[in-house]
C-alpha cells in the first residue's frame, strides 16, 4: 500500500480504498501507537511520516491559540526553523488573525479537524467529510493558502477519514516522534527524552501549540523542548521543515 497520496490520481485512490472499506462495514483505526510498529512504517511510510533522510518533519497540533500560538512562532523565528501546524477548525474560527499570521513566518498550514473529537464516534461518510471541508475552507478563507494534510484527532484514522480525505483533496500523514507534551507532569527534557526515542532522522515530530485539549500551562513543555530539540537534530545534520518538504513521494 506504499504509494504517493499527493496529486488528483492518487487522491481518488485514496478515496476509493476508503470507500472499498466503508461499503463492507469494516472500521480502520491507526491509533496513535501504531505509528511506531514496523508493518505500518513498511506497508505506509508516508502514511507514518516517513519522509527523506536527513529531514525532520515538525508539526504542531490542536492549534491556533491566542495564548500560545504566537510565541511559538516568535521562538520558531528566533530557531529559524519552519513547520506544519495542524489546525482545528473551531479553534481556527476562535482566534480568527492566527491562520494567517502562521503563513506569513513562513510556515504550512494542515487539517486537524473541526473539532477534537474521536472520529471513530462519527457517523460513516457525510460528518467526517464536513469537519474535513469546512475546516479546509476556513484555513483558506482566512489565510489565502490552501492545506495539503490532515490528521486526525488522536491519531484515530478510519476509513471514513481516508475517504473524506481523498474528496476533500487532502493527504493523511501521523507521526513516528512524539513528545508527550500533554500531561501535566511533561518537562522539556521529558518532551526532548521522548521525542528522540522515535524516528526522528527522516520522521515526522508531533507537538503541540496548545493545551486546549490537554493539561493546563503543558504547551510551556514542548516550548521549552524546541531549542533543544533543534540543537540536537543540527548536532545530527538533520534539517528541520514543514511536510511539504519532507519528500512525502512513496
Amino acid at each position: 500500500m506504499s504509494f504517493a497520496i499527493r496529486g488528483p490520481a492518487s487522491l481518488r485512490r485514496v478515496a476509493a480504498v476508503g470507500a472499498s472499506v466503508l461499503a463492507a462495514g469494516v472500521a480502520v483505526q491507526a491509533a496513535p501507537l501504531l505509528t511506531g510498529i514496523a508493518p505500518l512504517r513498511g506497508l505506509w511510510p508516508t502514511l507514518a511520516g516517513r519522509g527523506t533522510a536527513g529531514h525532520v518533519a515538525l508539526s504542531f497540533d490542536d492549534g491556533p491559540d491566542g495564548a500560545s500560538t504566537p510565541q511559538f512562532l516568535e521562538l520558531l523565528a528566533r530557531l529559524d526553523v519552519r513547520a506544519t501546524f495542524f489546525m482545528l477548525g473551531e479553534m481556527a474560527q476562535r482566534f480568527p488573525d492566527l491562520s494567517r499570521r502562521v503563513v506569513d513566518a513562513g510556515h504550512e498550514l494542515a487539517v486537524h479537524s473541526w473539532d477534537h473529537r474521536n472520529h471513530l464516534r462519527n457517523t460513516p461518510g457525510r460528518r467526517t467529510t464536513d469537519q474535513l471541508e469546512r475546516t479546509a475552507d476556513l484555513l483558506r478563507a482566512q489565510s489565502g493558502a490552501q492545506a495539503v494534510f490532515f490528521r486526525p484527532p488522536y491519531g484515530a484514522l478510519t476509513a471514513a477519514d481516508l475517504a473524506a480525505a481523498g474528496r476533500v483533496g487532502l493527504q493523511p500523514v501521523l507521526w513516528t516522534a512524539w513528545g508527550k507534551d500533554w500531561t501535566a507532569s511533561a518537562t522539556p527534557a521529558s518532551v526532548l527524552r521522548s521525542v528522540t526515542k522515535g524516528q526522528v532522522d527522516g520522521g515526522t515530530v508531533l507537538l503541540h501549540d496548545s493545551d486546549c485539549t490537554s493539561a493546563p500551562g503543558s504547551w510551556r513543555s514542548a516550548y521549552g523542548a524546541l531549542p533543544s530539540l533543534v540543537e540536537w537534530c543540527g548536532g545530527r545534520g538533520l534539517a528541520i521543515g514543514p511536510l511539504g518538504e519532507h519528500g512525502l513521494t512513496a
